[in-house]
This record gives C-alpha cells, structure tokens and sequence, in this order.
C-alpha cells in the first residue's frame, strides 16, 4: 500500500480570490512506513503573498522570484503522486488549490481526487476527538510528536509531522525522530477480521477502516451543518 502525505504552502487562503501554492511538500509511505522517499518544489505564484500568509510560512515574494512556475512542475508532481492514497489534514482546501493550479496551466482534465483516494486527517481526528482541538500542532502534542522545529509551516516540515501523527493516530509504526518508544498495535492485524465467542455463538468481527472512519466523519459533518446541532452520534460519543 503506498501512500503520499501531502502539504502546500500559499499566497493567501482563498484561491477563488487569486490566491496561488507556493510550496508543495510531499512524504512517501509505504505499507505504513516511511521510505524516506520525498518530493518538493517552491514554486513562483506571480503575485504578492497576502502579510498574513507571509506571517504563518515565513516566504516571502522575494525569496520565490526564480523559483519555476507551476505548469514547469506538474507533470512531475503528479507523477509522484499517482496511484496513491493522499493524507491531507483539511484536504478540501490543498485540493481547491491545486486543483485551480492544474486549470490555470491549461490541465483542466487533471484533478488530485481522481489520481488517488484522498484520506482528510482533520474529519479522521474530528472522528477520534470530537470537540477537541485538532489542529497539526494540537495533534503533535497529544501524540508525542516532536514539532520543536515548527517556528514557521512549511510544507515538506508539515507532510513530515502529519505522517508521523497519522501513523500514531491509526495505531501504526512511530517515527523515529519521534524522541521516545511509543507501544503501537500492529495495524494490519487490527484491520483483518476477528472472531469471537458469545454464548457458544461464533461472532466476526469487522473493524472500520480509516477511509471508512473518516467517510463517517465527513456525513456526520454534513447532518451537523444541515440541523445546525451536533448529531446524536457526536453527542453519544460526548
């Protein structure tokens, strides 16, 4: 199972408005483990960064001036990324991004969701945690992930501690640089069926998977927004 963990810097945070990517960082696992393997690029927006934006990532125009446009990189990237299970923490918004950035070099055909299932930690961890804070920096404390070095976002720094946290949120292989031994369950085992005895029955027992938790996640999203109201699910799980 090979999956990319996936982050992106940019100008600002809407890009209907003309924002653009800046920073594509991307983190290889495969079979729930990291390979080491990576893909990154800075990348020219041609436009100014909203000061705000400058404030979270630290990049400012200046420092982006030779880097290569977007349409230079693309064939590229997807090729990276092809195949993939994509592990996003908000997806939607690194989709709507990259997705406007494969229109505006003329690829209107490609978009991310179709070159790989997408999983959105941020709906997994809303699943998880519910009516906790589940930001990547909340998510590294409360897993014991090392982000000492994230004065600013970056997106290859971002992919890095977002694989390491998923990898602890769905109880697989702690990364090294984790500072200490975490007791993990084995993953693969977890996901296969179990059996179990009650009252002489023989009961098979299922376990979801984390794109069937995070789908879970995304309709109780939906119900909460079209009643206004957290679901009785949320409210159970409360």
């Amino acid at each position: 199972m090979r999956q990319i963990v996936l982050d992106t810097e940019t100008t600002g945070l809407d890009w209907q408005r003309g924002h653009r990517v800046i920073e594509i960082g991307c983190v290889e696992l495969l079979n729930r483990r990291q390979t080491g393997n990576t893909w990154h690029s800075y990348l020219n927006p041609q436009r100014a960064i909203d000061q705000a934006a400058q404030d979270v990532h630290g990049i400012s125009i200046e420092d982006l001036a030779d880097k290569p446009l977007f349409s230079a990189i693309a064939d590229e990237f997807l090729q990276f990324i092809r195949g993939a299970e994509l592990i996003i923490h908000n997806a939607p918004f690194d989709i709507g991004f990259l997705d406007n950035e494969f229109r505006l070099a003329g690829m209107e055909s490609v978009t991310i969701s179709p070159a790989g299932h997408v999983l959105d930690t941020l709906l997994l961890a809303r699943q998880l945690h519910p009516g906790q804070r589940n930001s990547l920096d909340a998510l590294c404390k409360r897993y014991s992930v090392d982000n000492t070095r994230r004065d600013l976002h970056g997106a290859l720094l971002d992919a890095r501690l977002l694989a390491e946290v998923y990898l602890a949120m769905t109880g697989g292989q702690a990364a090294l640089s984790l500072g200490q031994s975490l007791a993990v369950a084995n993953f693969s085992d977890a996901s296969k069926p179990q059996q179990l005895a009650r009252d002489g029955v023989d009961l098979i027992v299922l376990r979801a998977s984390d794109a069937e938790l995070a789908e879970h996640s995304a309709q109780l999203d939906l119900i909460d927004k079209a009643c206004s109201a957290s679901s009785l699910w949320r409210r159970s799980d409360s």
